[in-house]
């Protein structure tokens, strides 16, 4: 059939092109050649396959389909990419007319600027990457200007022969890193387990969740450096989370090496409720003592944007015992709340563990939320302050000055 297909060409060629090249007929005759060469062809595959039928209204079907569906998502991804540079146009926009706005931003801190729900949302997101991009700057500005003033030190260490001095510190400094290590280690075995309840990710938005990991970063590294550390446990902890995300934001490459125990159980699976303690602000009950037999449990959120009473009744619907830390009762507290950071916290747990001292391990508390410690019991505050009280009234004159001779002789004779 292919040889019949060539003579057939060669005779067009030959002898039928130059007869219609001469009457004008060339051009009809393109087609007519067409037609035979691709009939020849057609009838060579239906002689090899006859019982084959072709469906065309299936096969318009099929093609129907996939066609609206690259259509769908090119028209799909069209839209997300004219949204996002609509966006990128307005953050443009709000940079020339002075707003804080980061100059570098990625598509998914923009695609999160988009979901925000309002326009004060939306300023107030920018607002915080543009800080958290001064804080990077800063931070390698920093880290800049140390590296410069090593190697200056380096240099002239090497210049006056000091190198054996700063060999003998980073062998200090490895040597302690090792023992440390070997602390956190045996306490996994044989320490007091603390528990960070990682279950309050959707109270949060993800700049709270970041302040949280910080927070948990910096009371995990203190948590290393003490002499007698905490086990400690991540509990309802997800790994698709944002926690996670920023974990190992953080930490990189050492955050499969870290000594905790990460479990996606929770802690009343793990431990036994009779041991539990829950350590939140709004408990009615008062610590006293530090229990070395009780299992705490710390609440891992950010207090400024969670409502007061959320760790109170996730203790309460788990049936366990709560505990707030006796600040009234060792300082004297200034107006506003009583939640402190999650490093705070855990300087103060670690202070007690080790020497049982409320007064020492409250000087972790910062200054600007009391005026001092209590220097006198409470009641005889109290009954000052009902002789104050009765001044100002003017009433019970002379009760109040016979307790007054009273209090007074008595102090003197102490003296």
């Amino acid at each position: 059939m292919h040889s019949a297909n060539m003579l057939l060409k060669k005779f067009v060629r030959s002898s039928v092109f130059p007869f219609a090249a001469q009457h004008g007929m060339k051009k009809d005759l393109f087609p007519l050649s067409r037609t035979l060469s691709l009939s020849l062809c057609l009838k060579q595959d239906n002689s090899c396959s006859p019982s084959e039928k072709l469906d065309l209204d299936a096969w318009k079907k099929v093609m129907k389909s996939g066609l609206q569906e690259e259509v769908s998502e090119t028209v799909s991804e069209c839209k997300e990419l004219s949204t996002l540079a609509a966006a990128r146009e307005v953050l443009e926009m709000w940079r020339l007319a002075g707003r804080s706005v980061p100059e570098n931003i990625s598509e998914e801190q923009l695609k999160t600027f988009m979901e925000c729900p309002s326009k004060s949302a939306k300023k107030k997101y920018l607002r915080y990457l543009h800080i958290k991009e001064l804080y990077k700057k800063n931070d390698k500005r920093k880290m800049d200007e140390k590296r410069e003033r090593r190697l200056a030190t380096q240099e002239q260490a090497s210049k006056t022969g000091d190198t054996r001095r700063n060999s003998f510190i980073c062998l200090w400094a490895s040597t302690m890193d090792r023992a440390h290590s070997w602390r956190v280690a045996q306490s996994m075995i044989f320490g007091q387990p603390l528990i960070f309840d990682m279950s309050y990710e959707k109270y949060m938005s993800v700049r709270e969740v970041a302040d949280t990991v910080r927070q948990i970063v910096l009371s995990e590294g203190c948590n290393r450096r003490s002499v007698d550390p905490f086990h400690i446990h991540f509990c309802n902890f997800k790994d698709d989370s944002l926690y996670h995300k920023e974990f190992v934001k953080h930490y990189r490459e050492a955050w499969g090496k870290l000594l905790i125990t990460a479990t996606d159980q929770c802690y009343t699976e793990v431990f036994p409720k009779d041991k539990l303690i829950y350590l939140t602000a709004d408990s009615p009950k008062v610590m006293k003592t530090f229990d070395h037999d009780k299992i705490y449990i710390v609440g891992s959120m950010v207090d400024r944007s969670i409502k007061t009473g959320v760790s109170l009744a996730q203790a309460k619907r788990l049936g366990l015992e709560t505990a707030a830390l006796p600040l009234e009762k060792y300082l004297l507290w200034n107006t506003g709340a009583k939640n402190l950071t999650l490093d705070q916290m855990m300087h103060i747990l670690l202070t007690l563990k080790d020497t049982g001292d409320w007064r020492k391990a409250l000087e972790f508390v910062p200054k600007r939320k009391y005026c001092g410690f209590v220097s006198k019991p409470v009641n005889e505050l109290k009954k000052n302050l009902n002789l104050i009280n009765t001044l100002k009234l003017g009433t019970k004159q002379e009760e109040v000055r016979k307790q007054f001779a009273k209090n007074y002789s008595k102090k003197l004779t102490q003296e």
